[in-house]
C-alpha cells in the first residue's frame, strides 16, 4: 500500500464513491420510468420484481466505490483503475440503452462487454489487492442475471426491444 495520509485516505474515499455514485445517478435519469417500462415487458418467470433492482444497485455502487478505493491505495493501480472507468461508463449507458432508446440487441451486446470489463477489472484488481477484486464478485454476479435478463426480455418483446 502507497503511504498516504488519513486525509488522503478519506478524500480518496469519498472521491471513489462519490464517481460510482455519479455513474448510478447518469444510470438513474435513463431509469426514471424503468419500475413502469418493466412492469408492462413479458418478463421470464425467474425476473426479479421491479422494486428490487434499486436497493441491490445502491449497494452495489457503494461495493464499486470501496473497491476501487482499496485499489487506488496500491502502488502500480492506474491501468486497473482505467478499466474500472471504462466499465462504470458502460453501466451508466446501458440504462439509456435498454429504457429510454429501447435497444435490445444493442443492450444485449453492451451487457455482455460490460460483464466482461468487469471481470477483466475484478482480476486485475485482485492481483493489486485480494478484497478489491472480492468485492466486485456480487457487482459480476448481478450482471450475469442482467445479461440473462436483458437476452430474455429482448426476445420475449421483439415488438418493443427489437
Amino acid at each position: 500500500m502507497r503511504e498516504l495520509s488519513r486525509s488522503k485516505q478519506i478524500k480518496g474515499l469519498i472521491g471513489w464513491l462519490v464517481l460510482a455514485y455519479l455513474a448510478a445517478a447518469i444510470g438513474a435519469i435513463a431509469s426514471v420510468n424503468a419500475a413502469s417500462f418493466y412492469e408492462t415487458l413479458q418478463q421470464p418467470t425467474w425476473a426479479p420484481p421491479a422494486w428490487l433492482f434499486g436497493p441491490i444497485w445502491t449497494t452495489l455502487y457503494g461495493l464499486m466505490g470501496i473497491s476501487a478505493w482499496l485499489a487506488w491505495r496500491e502502488p502500480g493501480s492506474r491501468p486497473a483503475l482505467v478499466m474500472f472507468l471504462v466499465q462504470l461508463a458502460l453501466n451508466a449507458l446501458w440504462s439509456w440503452l435498454y429504457f429510454v432508446w429501447q435497444l435490445g440487441a444493442v443492450a444485449f451486446i453492451g451487457v455482455v462487454v460490460l460483464w466482461l470489463l468487469i471481470a477483466i477489472t475484478l482480476m486485475m484488481f485482485w492481483r493489486l489487492k485480494p478484497l478489491a477484486g472480492a468485492m466486485l464478485l456480487p457487482y459480476l454476479a448481478w450482471v450475469s442475471l442482467a445479461c440473462a435478463l436483458t437476452w430474455s426480455t429482448w426476445q420475449l418483446n421483439p415488438q418493443i426491444l427489437g
